[in-house]
């Protein structure tokens, strides 16, 4: 039988299942990303967002009271919605829930209007966490579902008659997100962010109406069908968020024997990447078991240059840490130990050689984070804390990192700024105007002033087929993307590297900034540089080693 009303338990059983479903259905929501790029990360933003609640319910509520006090349970979801809050998915959810949480929390059980009152303090929350809406997302389905809830409400049904109106009106209004944001009707795709907000009706029926949750679709990235490297995973087999270990070599080995290496590696573990010829690939792997993963290598050659980076722990030393930036290393003193400052700068990178390039231009503490692994409030607030500095400016490097950033000094007994770089190359050149002496704001102005004509570009590899204005992309081709959308597509990584830079360099321009990622190789970066030599002998080229993953080369123009 139906429930009339939803206590506080009930409650936290809703939170949980759309944990759960979160969770399940991460990989196919990561997968409606707009570019065909391996960094995906709405399903997973939105997911670890969620364990962030419930694992805030878990610590808020002993087994004996549990769900026993609605007060207790929706301060919880507000908190650790909050704090957990990763990407821009991440920030919207986290104010849905807490103006859902907000409405309810001082009744003691929620009936069909007051869950049609709450959902339109969600959609308002929703909006109000956006500085410029756009329809045709998250936001849209938000508001049409608790519309749909309140008229339903107004017309005196049930508890379960105001949540299927909102979920039928979910669904139908997820599926015209294409006609409302044109770039979502170029890729083929649904909204992400509605994608993940349908699950949360889903769990609220499934709590008071006993209904099954809907089953995950089998998801499947395709290997690339070009010889020097391949991204896949097995169907239904775990996701990046799952998994605790990264793990690299270089392999030695006969090149007959890559496909079924790669094969193999497909059944260990995931975000593979596996780059070479000639004998030499480099090889990169996310997974639970170490052993399985060497030991496949050493099936088909000669493993070596053998690293090992546990993915969750962030805050390891940087030496430990060969993927993404740790918030310390050994070498820097921090968390009291530092000189004091009036201005710190706290920056997220992903990559030992980013990490090292912004500590050697005044940043104190560099979080990690990036493409595919955005750092969630609560991170970024213990990175503020621990440096010696009464203010502090935030470079979050990532558009979808600026607005949990911006969350971080409401959170904090430090002033807070953020400089809105979206690339590590527009942090660089906003360092270059960094005054310790100075205030927050006073460096925030100049830091941003000094960004703000730095043209940034990245290379990265598709994953799925699609269209783009720069012509049909393929599983597996090298794309050459800058801010206004992708401008190369080409077989090689070197001629979409120099068909980017032909697309994005003028006579204007005077350096460019090269970050070499995974996958970079000498022969391409030194083809990058001839390409400049001979079409732009006028601008000067810098290459650092940053280490990121996905992305084997940034660009900064300046």
């Amino acid at each position: 039988m139906a429930l009339d009303s939803i206590d506080a338990g009930s409650l936290r059983s809703i939170v949980v299942a759309f944990r759960d479903a979160l969770t399940d259905h991460r990989e196919a929501i990561n997968n409606l990303n707009v570019y065909p790029v391996p960094d995906g990360d709405t399903g997973t933003n939105m997911s670890l967002t969620l364990r962030s609640v419930v694992e805030e319910l878990d610590e808020s509520e002993g087994p004996e009271d549990r769900g026993d006090d609605m007060a207790s349970v929706c301060s919880a979801i507000a908190h650790g919605s909050l704090m957990g809050a990763r990407g821009n998915s991440g920030v919207i959810l986290s104010q849905i829930l807490r103006g859902l949480s907000g409405t309810v929390a001082e009744h003691a059980g929620i009936d069909g209007p007051l869950w049609a009152t709450a959902l339109t303090a969600a959609a308002q929350g929703a909006y109000s966490a956006v500085g410029n809406p756009v329809e045709g997302t998250i936001l849209t389905v938000i508001r049409e579902s608790a519309q749909a809830a309140t008229d339903a409400a107004t017309q005196g049904t049930d508890l379960c008659g105001v949540l299927e109106a909102a979920r039928d009106e979910a669904a139908a209004s997820l599926e015209r997100t294409p006609t409302l944001l044109q770039v979502l009707a170029d890729a083929g795709v649904v909204d992400a962010g509605g994608a993940g907000l349908l699950l949360l009706y889903d769990a609220a029926l499934h709590v008071v109406d006993g209904r099954p949750m809907p089953e995950p679709e089998a998801t499947t990235k395709p290997a690339p069908h070009h010889r020097s490297a391949g991204t896949t995973r097995g169907e239904g087999g775990p996701s990046i968020a799952d998994l605790r270990y990264e793990v690299m070599f270089l392999l030695d080995a006969p090149d007959p024997r890559i496909a079924g290496f790669k094969e193999a590696w497909a059944q260990v573990g995931d975000s593979i990447v596996v780059v070479g010829d000639d004998g030499v690939y480099n090889c990169h792997i996310h997974c639970d078991d170490i052993g399985a993963a060497i030991e496949c290598g050493i099936e088909v050659g000669r493993p070596h240059n053998i690293r090992v980076t546990d993915l969750l722990d962030e805050l390891a030393e940087l030496e430990e840490r060969d993927w993404v930036a740790a918030a310390l290393d050994s070498d820097t003193p921090q968390r009291g130990d530092a000189p004091a400052v009036p201005a710190a700068v706290v920056a997220v990178g992903a990559g030992t050689g980013v990490a090292a390039i912004l500590k050697s231009m005044g940043v104190q503490a560099v979080v990690a984070g990036g493409q595919s692994m955005n750092p969630s409030t609560a991170e970024l607030v213990a990175a503020v804390e621990s440096v010696a500095a009464p203010e502090v400016v935030i470079l979050p490097n990532n558009k979808n990192i600026i607005a949990v950033a911006r969350q971080v000094d409401e959170q904090t007994s430090r002033t807070v700024e953020v400089v809105a770089t979206t690339s590590v190359t527009e942090a660089l050149a906003s360092l270059m105007a960094y005054d310790p002496q100075a205030t927050a704001s006073v460096n925030a102005a100049s830091m941003t002033e000094a960004f703000s004509g730095v043209v940034s570009g990245e290379v990265t590899r598709a994953v799925r087929d699609a269209a783009s204005d720069a012509g049909p992309i393929a599983t597996g081709d090298w794309l050459g993307i800058a801010k206004t959308g992708i401008k190369a597509v080409a077989s090689s990584l070197a001629a979409a590297a120099t068909g980017l830079l032909a697309e994005i360099v003028d006579e204007d321009h005077e350096l460019l900034t090269v970050i070499a990622g995974d996958g970079a190789d000498h022969c391409t970066t030194a083809s990058i540089e001839s390409w400049i030599s001979q079409n732009h002998p006028d601008v000067e080229v810098e290459v650092h080693h940053g280490g990121q993953p996905l992305y084997p080369y940034f660009f900064g123009l300046e």
